[in-house]
């Protein structure tokens, strides 16, 4: 009877420890594959599956700032960019794929430029080193040009239509909401190349903390569970206008006008991040699409030790749900 009561009062001990184990802080901002989480904050997903977690909204780049500086434990980022920060000290695994962009990053023409070959010798504004760069690479690629074909110009993506507008360049690259500002602002532009050309070369993942996932990985698994549910209600027909009422009231944007940029986010289900998560070449594989990433960082300098996929993804918790 002892050890009986002695194991009764381990196990209350232990269930009072979940109960109030601090919140999992994670890092979101304005992309729809990220912003998705709102869903389940507003309809208490999180807690109803025994998890504590603690959404914060940043703009893109300063949640990284704050992964690094180890202010969240848990942070919504492209799957590139998480070989930058890692090669610069803030390793990660990524535990769970969002999704992949799927037209709304966009290398976007001025007025009289109908394709990426009209490009050749031409200006093209994009923040160097990031997503749409490796994007326009691409572009680039395809139609037998090089990057040495174009002339860069280092632009903020938030300035990218203010710069289309000016005539200083013959194109620029942006991703979503910046990208439709920038077809508004502008017109007689349009988008000569995106990411609908290039699936799987710009994936979005949840990369959390090595340390955190050791401790709590269980938590972890019921986060990762939940965004599954979230992706499943927005495709659910009888759901979906709820969703996306939700995610544009966080981004602050017109439901109308948000409904009609969805699209250019592909979505993962839960199968189709399994298939992802499974080693391969191409940009049908998390493995392929990061090897290609690390490529473009490594060539444009942005980091000088050549980062490995395998040591970032960590499937185990998406292989184990069901």
């Amino acid at each position: 009877m002892k050890f009986k009561a002695l194991l009764t009062s381990a196990l209350a001990l232990a269930l009072a420890a979940t109960l109030h184990a601090e919140p999992l802080k994670i890092g979101y901002s304005d992309w729809p594959g990220f912003t998705i989480f709102e869903v389940a904050k507003q309809k208490g997903w999180f807690k109803e599956a025994g998890v504590e977690v603690e959404l914060i909204w940043f703009d893109y780049l300063p949640s990284l700032d704050a992964f690094s500086a180890g202010k969240i434990d848990g942070v919504t980022v492209v799957a590139t960019d998480a070989l930058v920060n890692g090669a610069n000290g803030a390793k990660s695994k990524i535990i769970c794929l969002l999704d992949y962009s799927n037209g709304s990053d966009m290398i976007i023409g001025a007025p009289g430029i109908t394709s990426l070959k009209d490009l050749k010798g031409k200006k093209v504004g994009i923040e160097v080193t990031l997503v749409d760069h490796l994007l326009l690479l691409k572009g680039l690629e395809m139609n037998g040009l090089k990057q040495s074909d174009v002339e860069l110009v280092n632009t903020a993506t938030n300035e990218t239509p203010q710069t289309l507008g000016s005539g200083k360049v013959s194109a620029v690259g942006a991703w979503y909401p910046v990208s439709s500002q920038a077809l508004k602002q502008v017109a007689g532009s349009k988008p000569i190349f995106t990411s609908a050309d290039a699936k799987g070369l710009i994936y979005d993942v949840l990369a959390v903390s090595p340390t955190s996932l050791g401790k709590r990985k269980d938590d972890w698994a019921k986060v990762v569970a939940v965004y599954y549910k979230c992706v499943d209600y927005l495709k659910d027909p009888a759901t979906k206008e709820d969703a996306i009422k939700i995610m544009a009231a966080r981004a602050g944007a017109e439901v109308k006008e948000y409904a009609a940029a969805v699209p250019g986010t592909y979505f993962l289900t839960l199968e189709e991040a399994k298939a992802a998560m499974k080693k391969g070449d191409g940009l049908d594989s998390i493995y392929g699409s990061m090897a290609i990433g690390n490529k473009f960082n490594l060539e444009n300098k942005v980091y000088k030790d050549s980062q490995k996929p395998e040591s970032y993804v960590a499937p185990s918790i998406i292989m184990g749900l069901k």
